[in-house]
């Protein structure tokens, strides 16, 4: 897990830079192009998997079974894979990227879907024990 761990704070960082980025030096020109709404839905897509990778990963680490940490570790590579296509695609896109980018920015989508319902795997097939008593 360590390493997505790391992909995890990566993903953050770039988040908040694409964001700033965007936000500041990008704006006007976004705004003239009329794509400020496109590099909006990327930063979202973008920032808002990055605590879903963090929690992934922090409960692998600390609670999970072999079954479920194999089943986090597909979410984590289907969320970055994800990002990478979904937000990058849309981020290239909305700076004037080559329009073959379209097309990429479903499969990307298809990824961040894949990614959450591999969390079902990690879901504990049987009640926890109880140690209260």
């Amino acid at each position: 897990m360590r390493f997505f761990i790391v992909m995890t704070a990566l993903v953050g960082a770039a988040a908040i830079m694409t964001g700033a980025f965007g936000a500041h030096a990008l704006k006007e020109s976004l705004i003239a192009k009329g794509t400020l709404s496109v590099w909006k839905t990327a930063e979202l897509y973008h920032l808002m998997h990055a605590p879903a990778l963090l929690a992934a990963c922090l409960y692998a680490d600390a609670h999970a079974s072999a079954r479920a940490r194999r089943w986090l570790s597909r979410a984590c590579t289907c969320w970055g894979l994800g990002i990478g296509l979904f937000s990058g695609s849309l981020y290239w896109l909305a700076v004037g990227g080559p329009h073959w980018l379209g097309p990429v920015t479903p499969f990307g989508g298809l990824l961040l879907i894949a990614g959450w319902l591999c969390v079902i795997g990690a879901a504990p097939t049987r009640p926890a024990a109880d140690t209260s008593a």
